[in-house]
C-alpha cells in the first residue's frame, strides 16, 4: 500500500472498521460481503477482551459454548476470505477528508485512512478499581484475566471483585485453579446471569461476600492481601489473599473521539437502532455504542447492523439507494 507525502496511506476505502472484537469482526465481514472495499484497524490481535475468555456459554449454535480464542479467530478468517484487509494500528483520531468533507479520514499510528464510512467498534477494557496498591501490584497479583493467570495460583486463596456475568464467569475459571475463591460485591446480590449465580452459589470453593467494597491492594513486591470495607456498617477488615482478579466494569476507547462526537457521560457513543451516530457516515457498534448490552452475541448483532447501515448509506450517497 503506497503512502503521500505527508506519510498517509493512498489507498481508500468504501468502509473502515475501527476495531478488532467480535463486533468490529463481524462488521467486517457483513461489509465485505455486501461487496465494498473493507478495511479493519486494530491496535492489537483481533478479538479483543474476548480472546481471554474461557468458554461463552450463550453465542448461538454452540451447545457446549465456545472459547473466545477460538470464536474471534473464525470470524476474522471469514471476513478475510471475502476480502476484508486488516492493518495492526493505533487510531487517534478522525477529521473530515474529501472535497465537500462528506468523507473521513482515520489517523493511525501508521498514517491516514481514507473512506466514505466509518464503523467505530473500538471496544473497551478493564475499569480500574481507583485504589491503593492496584497499579503499583499489577502483574503481581492484581490481574484483570483469569484465564492467563489463574493457573498461577493453584492451591492459593484468591480473590474476585464485581457483581456481573464476567466476574463469576473468572470466579468459576478460578475455582478451577485456586483452593479458595472470595468474591466481592459491593451490591446485595449479583447483576449476573441466573445460570452463573446459581454455580456460584453450588461450587464449594467459592465464598461470597456482598456488601463488601475493596478499598486497598496490600502487599510490597507481590499481593498479599486486601483491605475491605463493609458498606453498610462500615466495619473495615484485611483479608489475605495472593491474587486479586478485578471486574469492575468497562470503560470504552473512545479518547480518540472526543472533540469530534458528543459521547455519553460514561464516554461510550450515542447510536439509534441503526448504530447511526450524529456524524454522517460514522456509525457505532458494540460495547462503545451507549446503552449496549455487553453481550458477545449483541456485539455482533451490532456489527452486522452497522455494516448494513453504512452499505445503505453509501448507496444513497451513489444514488442507488
Amino acid at each position: 500500500m503506497g503512502r503521500d507525502a505527508a506519510g498517509d496511506n493512498t489507498t481508500d476505502y468504501d468502509i473502515v472498521v475501527i476495531g478488532g472484537g467480535l463486533a468490529g469482526l463481524t462488521a467486517g465481514l457483513i461489509a465485505a460481503r455486501y461487496g465494498h472495499s473493507t478495511l479493519l484497524l486494530e491496535s492489537t490481535a483481533p478479538g479483543g477482551h474476548l480472546l481471554n475468555v474461557e468458554k461463552i456459554e450463550d453465542f448461538p449454535g454452540f451447545p457446549e459454548g465456545v472459547a473466545g480464542f477460538d470464536l474471534c479467530p473464525m470470524v476474522q478468517e471469514q471476513a478475510e476470505r471475502d476480502g476484508a484487509r486488516f492493518e495492526l494500528a493505533e487510531v487517534q483520531g478522525l477529521k473530515p477528508d474529501g472535497p465537500n468533507g462528506r468523507d473521513w479520514r482515520v489517523v493511525t499510528s501508521q498514517g491516514g485512512y481514507g473512506t466514505k464510512a466509518v464503523i467505530v467498534a473500538a471496544g473497551s477494557r478493564p475499569k480500574a478499581l481507583g485504589v491503593p496498591g492496584e497499579d503499583r501490584l499489577y502483574g503481581r497479583g492484581v490481574s484483570h484475566c483469569a484465564t492467563c493467570d489463574g493457573p498461577l495460583f493453584r492451591g492459593c486463596v484468591v480473590g474476585v471483585v464485581g457483581g456481573g456475568s464476567v466476574a463469576l464467569q473468572e470466579a468459576l475459571t478460578l475455582a478451577g485453579h485456586a483452593s479458595r475463591v472470595i468474591l466481592f460485591n459491593r451490591e446485595a446480590a449479583f447483576s449476573g446471569q441466573e445460570t452463573y449465580r446459581r454455580r456460584v452459589a453450588e461450587h464449594s470453593a467459592i465464598e461470597v461476600r456482598h456488601h463488601a467494597a475493596v478499598e486497598e491492594v496490600l502487599g510490597d513486591g507481590a499481593v498479599t492481601g486486601v483491605r475491605v470495607r463493609d458498606v453498610v456498617t462500615g466495619v473495615e477488615s484485611e483479608v489475605e489473599l495472593a491474587g486479586l482478579f478485578v471486574y469492575a466494569g468497562l470503560e470504552p476507547n473512545t479518547a480518540f473521539l472526543r472533540g469530534r462526537l458528543r459521547l455519553a457521560d460514561d464516554g461510550r457513543v450515542p447510536a439509534d437502532a441503526w448504530m447511526r451516530t450524529e456524524l454522517p457516515g460514522v456509525f457505532a457498534a458494540g460495547d462503545v455504542r451507549a446503552d449496549a448490552p455487553g453481550h458477545a452475541i449483541t456485539a455482533a448483532g451490532d456489527g452486522a447492523t452497522a455494516a448494513i447501515a453504512a452499505h445503505r448509506y453509501l448507496e444513497a450517497r451513489s444514488g442507488r439507494g
